[in-house]
This record gives C-alpha cells, sequence and structure tokens, in this order.
C-alpha cells in the first residue's frame, strides 16, 4: 500500500519510538509509537484504515473479550488486524493498524467517546454496540452525553450495519434509527442506568416481552435476529449451533454472540464463527490461571458497577479461597459507594480476602453482606494466606494492573 511522505516518515519514527521504549525497558512500545505516529501525521489512522473492511467493537464492559472473538470468528476470511492488549484510544488504534498494514480486514476495539471519530476514520463496515451504563460514580452524568454522541456518530454513516444488543435500552436508542441494524439478544444484567427512557425521560418498564418507554410507544425491545441459551446460539434462517466457551459467565455467552453475528454481516460462515469464538481463552489477562505456590490463581477483572455485577456471577463458589482486591485511584473512581450496589451477599460461604488500597472500606460492605472475611490489603499476601488450592481473585482495575505486574515478577523470581 503506497502511503504519503508524510504518513512514512510518521511510521518510521513510530517504530524508532518502539525500539527506543523496548530497549529502556519501557514496556513494548506500541502507545508510544502511535502516539508519536499521530503527531507527525494526524491524518494517519484513516490512511492505515483505508481499503481495509473493518468491525468496530465498543461499550462499557466486554469490549476486550468481544474484540478477540470476533477478530477470531472472522480469521477464515483472511487476515485480521487487532489489538492484543486493549488499548482501544487513538493511539493504540494507530499502532494496531502500523503493526499489521498487510491485513485485509481490522477487528478495533474502541472506547465509547471515541467511536464517533474512530468511525470517520475508518469507515467501518460493521459496529457492534454492546452496552452502556455508568463507568464509575465520579461520572454519573456522562452515560447520557455518550448516548447522545454515539447516535450523532452513527448517522454520519449510513452504510454500516450496526450489530446492537436489544436488551440494553441506551445502545438500542444509539442503534434504534439506523438503516441496517442485527439485533442480538445479548443480556442486561444491571439494569441500573437505563430507569428511563433516553429519547423522552420518561419511566422504562419491564415486562416478559423485554422493555418498552412509557414516552414513546414505538421505543421498545426489539425483536431479536440472534440469541442464545445456556448450551446454544441461535440465529437467522434457523441456524442452531452448541456454544460452549472457554471464558465463564453469561455475559460472555451474549459477547460471543455479537461476535458471531458481527462476523457472519462480514460473510464469515456461522458454524464456523461459532467454532472459533470457542476458541478464546485468557484476554489480557482476564481469565488467566496462575500457579502461585501452593495455590492455582484464576484473575477476573470488574471495573464498574456492572462489571462487578456480571464478574461476581463467574466466581466459582467451590474455589478454596477469593480475593476481592479494590484500589481506589483516579482511574478506578475514588467514589467507592457503588460497593453497597453490589451483592456481596452470595459468599456467605466462602472464605473470603478483603485487599487493595480500599481494603477497609470494601470489609466494612462484606461485614454488612453478612460475608465472613479478613483483611490483608496487600492483594499477594493476601491470596497466600488462603487455604492451598484454587483461589479466585476478583479486582478493580489499577489492582488488576499492580497485581498482574507482581504475578509476573513472581513467576520470573521462580525461573
Amino acid at each position: 500500500m503506497s502511503v504519503p511522505l508524510r504518513t512514512s516518515l510518521a511510521l518510521a519514527a513510530a517504530a524508532t519510538a518502539r525500539w527506543a521504549s523496548r530497549t529502556a525497558g519501557r514496556g513494548k512500545g506500541s502507545m508510544i509509537g502511535g502516539l508519536v505516529a499521530e503527531k507527525i501525521d494526524p491524518q494517519i489512522m484513516s490512511r492505515l484504515a483505508a481499503g481495509k473492511r473493518t468491525a468496530l467493537i465498543t461499550g462499557t464492559n466486554g469490549k476486550s473479550t468481544t474484540t478477540r472473538m470476533t477478530a477470531a470468528a472472522l480469521a477464515e476470511l483472511g487476515e485480521v488486524a487487532t489489538q492484543a492488549d486493549g488499548a482501544n484510544m487513538d493511539a493504540g488504534i494507530i499502532a494496531t493498524l502500523s503493526l499489521q498494514r498487510s491485513a485485509p480486514i481490522a477487528a478495533l476495539e474502541v472506547d465509547e467517546l471515541h467511536v464517533p471519530h474512530v468511525s470517520d476514520a475508518t469507515s467501518p463496515e460493521v459496529l457492534v454496540m454492546l452496552n452502556l451504563s455508568r463507568d464509575q460514580l465520579d461520572r454519573v452524568g456522562e452515560i447520557n452525553m455518550i448516548e447522545r454522541r454515539l447516535r450523532e456518530g452513527i448517522v454520519r454513516h449510513p452504510d454500516a450495519t450496526i450489530v446492537a444488543n436489544c436488551d440494553d435500552v441506551l445502545v438500542t436508542s444509539v442503534a434504534f434509527d439506523a438503516p441496517t441494524v442485527i439485533w442480538v439478544a445479548a443480556g442486561a444484567g444491571w439494569v441500573g442506568d437505563s430507569v428511563s427512557c433516553p429519547r423522552t425521560g420518561e419511566p422504562i418498564v419491564r415486562d416478559a416481552d423485554g422493555w418498552y418507554s412509557t414516552g414513546d410507544e414505538n421505543f421498545r425491545r426489539p425483536a431479536p435476529a440472534w440469541w442464545f441459551d445456556d448450551e446454544f446460539i441461535y440465529g437467522p434462517d434457523g441456524f442452531v449451533a452448541p456454544m460452549q466457551l472457554a471464558v465463564p459467565g453469561r455475559a460472555n455467552r451474549g459477547n460471543a454472540t455479537q461476535a458471531v453475528a458481527a462476523a457472519v454481516a462480514m460473510g464469515a460462515d456461522p458454524g464456523k464463527a461459532t467454532a472459533a469464538v470457542q476458541t478464546v481463552g485468557e484476554v489480557a489477562g482476564r481469565y488467566g490461571v496462575a500457579q502461585i505456590g501452593r495455590h492455582s490463581v484464576r484473575t477476573l477483572l470488574a471495573k464498574n458497577p456492572a462489571g462487578w455485577q456480571e464478574a461476581l456471577s463467574m466466581i466459582d463458589q467451590d474455589a478454596d479461597g477469593l480475593v476481592i482486591a479494590v484500589n481506589g485511584q483516579v482511574p478506578d473512581g475514588e467514589d467507592l459507594s457503588w460497593l453497597w450496589d453490589v451483592r456481596f451477599e452470595a459468599f456467605e460461604t466462602m472464605q473470603v480476602v478483603a485487599a487493595g488500597e480500599r481494603a477497609a472500606d470494601l470489609s466494612v460492605r462484606l461485614l454488612y453482606a453478612g460475608a465472613e472475611h479478613t483483611t490483608i490489603p496487600d492483594p499477594l499476601k493476601a491470596i497466600a494466606s488462603c487455604p492451598p488450592g484454587r483461589v479466585e481473585v476478583l479486582a478493580n482495575y489499577t489492582a488488576f494492573r499492580d497485581l498482574g505486574v507482581a504475578l509476573e515478577r513472581a513467576r520470573e523470581a521462580r525461573q
């Protein structure tokens, strides 16, 4: 692919920045490479995306897993450019496209706020919309603004096929007026952010048929073309296939169903796409298992109230121990009152350890939930305190990140 001189210079500078970052031991350097490239050529994303058939995947929760599944499902059509590390803002997307320039297809995870301008740059063939909920209590008004921006952004891309979760009221509102929508019943475990209609402000009523707005009789849950149950995935034209995933949880069954629907919309065979999503296991450290001394440790990530509710349902109640690690840094949200929205009562029978920088706050919540627990702020020491065997670790963003670094150092120390 021929590119302008400015783009060539940007790519060369990005490669140099990546090399310098790796040489200095500062990581893989993909992010700094993307930042450098965009600084030199502000149009580089659109130039690198030109000619690619692109699927964009967005939502508050499940983006990384669904992107990995979508890439796997699309692989039968050709090489797929996709993020390996969940870097879903401009620099990460540019880095991905620059490192996989020969790929004719792209499956890109995109932060919700970045979707409009990334769509403008990449002209997606498919846009997958998973769910929308507040990310942090510090940003309680943000979700309504995101819904409006996404709706406005979709208007500029009438040729895109929207694969949307019809169980999510806010996602449905975003996609409702698009010319081509494939509705997927992907589930909505958390409904606390959609009690009122995003279009009229009137209450949303939920019944056996799904949900509807009391302020607009036409705004109600659309009939899905794709859905799933505990054993199978169902699609258009009578398609049905067994679906047993390598990742846990009902939410991931919904993610997989949307990934299959997106791949099929781009020409993949539904049976092959379903088989492909079942091969996806660990995603950027999530669901990964590490052996630390006498403990087999599985790590789960939850970043917001909706994510915590889903992640808690993935906990293996037969595990020998459960460590819950909570930090309160800026990326996590410093207001932790959402802890009282999460149902920790389910762990009355498990040995629980409260960990992280905000272990004391978590301990108070667990006390009121009736969950017997100990409090050990250091997550590694918390794991070590559990009985030998399988330990589940559930952590919020920075606690998960820091634990990943600590586990890697522990593995290296044993080698």
